[in-house]
Parts: C-alpha cells; structure tokens; sequence
C-alpha cells in the first residue's frame, strides 16, 4: 500500500496544494482529483494557472501565465457573446472576429488584475462536476490569505469549456461583463466596444508591480 506522502504526489499537480483535497487523500493509489471528469479536469487547468500566476510579480506577468491556459478552457467566442447580449447579432462577421480577438487579452488581464489581491489563495476543487442544462457546473472553494473562504462556481457547456463563472453563487461573469460593456457599446457601437476592450487592456497591464514591504 502506498504511504501517505507517496498518494498526495500522485494526486497533485505542481502548483496544486494537496491539503486541499484531504478526502481524496484516503484512498490509495486514486486518480487525480476529477481526472475522470472532463469539467474538473478543466478547470483544474485553470485553477493550476491562476495558482501559478500568484507567484507572478506583475499583472503583465500574471497575464501571460493564464493567457495560453484561459484560450484553452474558456470558450471566449461564447462569454463574448453573452456580456455583448443581443446586439451581437448586429455586428458584422469580421467586426465579432476582432473583438474577440481583444477580448481574450482583456480577460486574461482582468483576471491578472484580480489576483494582485488574492496573495496567498489556495483552490479546492469539488471532485465531481453538477449537471446544468446540456452542460455542467463545477464548485471550488477559494482560500485566501487570512484563512477566509469563498465559493466559486465554474459553468460548462457541452464541450467541457468554460462559458460564465459566479462569485460568491450569484455574481455572474457574464453579467459583470454586459453591465462593463452596455456604456461603450452605447456610445460606440461595436467599434467603440473595441476600442473600450483594447484601451482596458493596456491599461491594466501598464499597472505597476505593488511596492515591497
């Protein structure tokens, strides 16, 4: 039978945290967390990012980290979509190609921005994925700093990509974006939606590294 030490390596991925799955620890020789579950095994990939790129200096370099990784296990095309709403319908073919193409840079930087205050933040996540629709939903649990947690509720479509993410069970990504894009879409239309995404994105990324203490 393996000991103890030798299951926790078995189960764990670099940049994970065993500690955070102490269940699965009890059962020798188990897979990985969700390694039979196509959406835990997706936004494993995206947690493992978001745990690597905490230990970044910058939001430039916690961008990149959770660039590739983000392309991978969210379905861009789709949250686009979604935080557009019905005006996407609108917008001409090779205009919808171009915003996504910005869009993926602005979310990988707001995420990036996001975790400069998140130092310290561990991910639990639950082993196995909820039906929801033609699609499923993954639970994570968040543990920052100072012990406190948070849920966070990853929603998947039938591809196993990620489409909407909620905070705290009701804070809708997909909803934060419509209410963030609703004035430049107003005020521009999609060309201002553009512009609105490439402008935010450099913006963030041009934030300082926080000073040391």
């Amino acid at each position: 039978m393996q000991t103890r030490r030798e299951t926790l390596r078995s189960l764990t991925i670099a940049t994970c945290l065993a500690a955070a799955w102490p269940a699965l620890a009890q059962t020798p020789a188990a897979p990985a967390a969700g390694e039979g579950d196509p959406a835990v095994a997706t936004v494993r990939k995206m947690t493992d990012a978001l745990e690597a790129a905490l230990k970044a200096g910058d939001v430039r370099a916690r961008a990149e980290t959770l660039s590739g990784p983000m392309k991978e296990t969210f379905d861009l095309p789709a949250m686009l979509r979604l935080g557009v709403g019905t005006r996407w319908k609108d917008i001409p073919a090779a205009k919808q190609q171009e915003l996504t193409a910005a869009f993926g840079p602005y979310l990988s930087a707001t995420y990036a921005t996001r975790l400069g205050a998140a130092a310290g933040s561990t991910f639990a996540i639950d082993p196995k994925s909820e039906a929801r629709g033609a699609g499923r939903i993954v639970h994570v649990t968040v543990t920052d700093g100072s012990g406190d947690t948070s849920p966070v509720d990853y929603v998947l479509n039938a591809d196993n990509r990620i489409t909407d993410v909620f905070l705290q069970g009701t804070v809708s990504e997909a909803g934060t974006l419509r209410t963030g894009f609703s004035e430049p879409l107003q005020e521009g239309g999609a060309d201002g939606l553009l512009a609105h995404l490439k402008k935010s994105t450099e913006t963030m990324l041009a934030a300082p590294a926080p000073k040391a203490k």
